[in-house]
């Protein structure tokens, strides 16, 4: 299934697992060596340079997040497989010429040439819909993806979920709330020092439902804004029951994007991102780019 991934809650794991966090690198097992030899006069050097070559199979691409990621991922260099049931959205943007679409089912997948030289999977399933349909959706589905990916030897996989609005735990038992926290709960434990958690609130940006374009940034770029300049009053407040479905700050699909290119770059990174950590994540990646 597309990402259907907007701003829903989740329930925050155990201590444990909470925060981001960051380690010494580890190189990723997609490597290539070139050798190049110098001779002048008597002398000879041989220089030997290790090139990273990147491959990231996005669950979702073609969805609202999905694509964004995609998109991201191809003007940062790296190969793109995107999974979706659908295929490859009904788009004109040069970019997509440039994406390995395959149209699968994540409980029918054949992973095997799916996830081969993959160095990472990033993973924006989820959906609504009965509590059996929400738990398969948002639990079992990325549970399978990330145990497949862990089989195959992919280093990295990034989770998109959504941040913890401090709702109170009668609505947090629901089959969506508990199928996304048995998601996440299974990536930190299959990775747990390269899996990568972000938890997003209300993500805007424009929005193409059946050819038609939902400019969600209409009301998400005025909210970011105010938001960022009533930060300081605003964050007292967000600790009160359920007070974040209104004071938690929106997060522009396109930070989200950046965000995610940065955990898949960068071995150092895993663990929960919240709001304010992808939007720093997202800063730094533009900050590089200039």
């Amino acid at each position: 299934m597309s990402s259907f991934l907007s701003f829903p809650a989740i329930s925050p794991l155990p201590s444990a697992f909470s925060g981001a966090s960051f380690r010494h690198r580890s190189l990723s097992p997609r490597l290539f060596k070139s050798s190049v030899k110098c001779s002048c006069a008597e002398a000879t050097i041989d220089i030997v340079a290790d090139v990273r070559s990147e491959r990231v199979v996005v669950l979702g691409g073609n969805g609202f997040v999905g694509s964004a990621i995609c998109k991201e991922a191809i003007s940062s260099g790296i190969e793109v497989v995107s999974v979706s049931r659908s295929g490859r959205p009904s788009l004109q943007d040069s970019w997509l010429d440039q994406v390995t679409w395959v149209t699968g089912d994540v409980f029918y997948l054949n992973w095997d040439e799916v996830l081969l030289g993959a160095t990472a999977v990033v993973s924006t399933i989820g959906g609504f819909g009965n509590e059996e349909q929400m738990k398969r959706i948002n639990g079992e589905a990325n549970v399978i993806a990330v145990n497949a990916a862990k089989d195959f030897g992919v280093p990295k996989f990034v989770l998109i979920t959504v941040h913890d609005y401090n709702l109170p735990p009668f609505v947090l038992s629901s089959g969506y709330f508990t199928g996304k926290r048995c998601a996440e709960a299974e990536l930190l434990s299959k990775y747990p020092n390269s899996g990568v958690v972000l938890r997003p609130g209300f993500i805007y940006g424009k929005r193409k439902v059946n050819g038609f374009e939902v400019p969600l940034d209409l009301v998400g770029e005025p909210l970011d804004k105010i938001y960022d300049a009533a930060e300081r009053f605003i964050r007292p407040l967000r600790s009160l029951p359920a007070s974040d479905l209104i004071l938690a700050p929106p997060v522009k699909v396109d930070d989200l994007a950046l965000a995610v290119i940065n955990a898949i770059k960068d071995d150092d990174i895993f663990g929960i991102f919240t709001i304010e950590q992808i939007k720093e994540a997202a800063a730094k990646m533009r900050a590089l780019s200039y």
